[in-house]
């Protein structure tokens, strides 16, 4: 364990209301890729720009390609809890991690036992028809070819998943911001902040330290107490799991 990593476990010993905010990052470790490392998915080439494939212009009017895009890089059926989700389930079970908030839409937080996360951009897992809205889980889109219909009304069914140019939902939204606002140890990991408004979120928190533990450089860097470039799955590992 190095230096950095025990000034963290000495942090999370000491805080009393510790809220973790989260990316891509924290995910590729079950085998999910993120989106803007230099082999993320905006930088492989598809049909159509992936930023455009997500957008809600593209859900609307190309609909069949959308779910072309999303049932072959957006849904990872395989992909399991990393030390970083078990770890973060660990910290929330012992009391002292309040809440999750994810950009991540992968449902693995859930999976590996944290029960409060606010998921800004929603989850693959649920979907609901336009229609009627009538919910569905996962089964109806990977269970379905081209675009899935609801079975009550034909509708088309989408995931509840924020697309760009839609604004998050403001229940999950005001949720994140109480509790950053109450925390006093902020912990950002695997997100490098370019994704707004999620990573204008951090700045509603004002307590007494800031962790962030990231591969790349981000704009928090300079305001955050500590700066750790490990990957995040070892890190909080070492400093929770052991």
């Amino acid at each position: 364990m190095n230096s950095d990593t025990v000034l963290l476990k000495e942090i999370i010993d000491r805080a009393k209301n510790i809220v973790f905010f989260g990316g891509a990052g924290v995910s590729t470790e079950s085998g999910i890729p993120d989106f803007r490392s230099s082999d993320g998915l905006y930088n492989q080439k598809y049909k159509y720009p992936p930023e455009q494939i997500v957008s809600h212009t593209f859900f609307k009017y190309n609909t069949e390609e959308f779910y072309r895009f999303y049932r072959d890089k957006m849904i990872y059926c395989e992909a399991k809890p990393n030390k970083a989700h078990i770890a973060l389930a660990e910290l929330e079970r012992s009391g002292k991690l309040s809440c999750v908030i994810t950009q991540n839409i992968d449902g693995l937080h859930q999976m590996a036992g944290s029960k409060n996360v606010f998921e800004l951009h929603g989850s693959i897992h649920r979907n609901y028809c336009l229609k009627c809205g009538k919910k569905y889980g996962l089964d109806k889109i990977i269970g379905t070819e081209g675009i899935p219909t609801c079975d009550l009304c034909g509708g088309i069914v989408r995931p509840d998943v924020v697309l760009y140019e839609e604004g998050l939902d403001p229940e999950i939204l005001n949720g994140s911001i109480k509790s950053l606002r109450k925390a006093d140890v902020l912990i950002i990991g695997g997100t490098s902040l370019g994704v707004y408004p999620a990573a204008g979120l951090i700045h509603e928190f004002t307590g007494d330290k800031i962790v962030l533990i990231n591969k790349s450089v981000t704009p928090a860097d300079k305001t955050a107490d500590l700066v750790i470039r490990e990957p995040i799955a070892q890190v909080l590992k070492e400093a929770v799991l052991m």
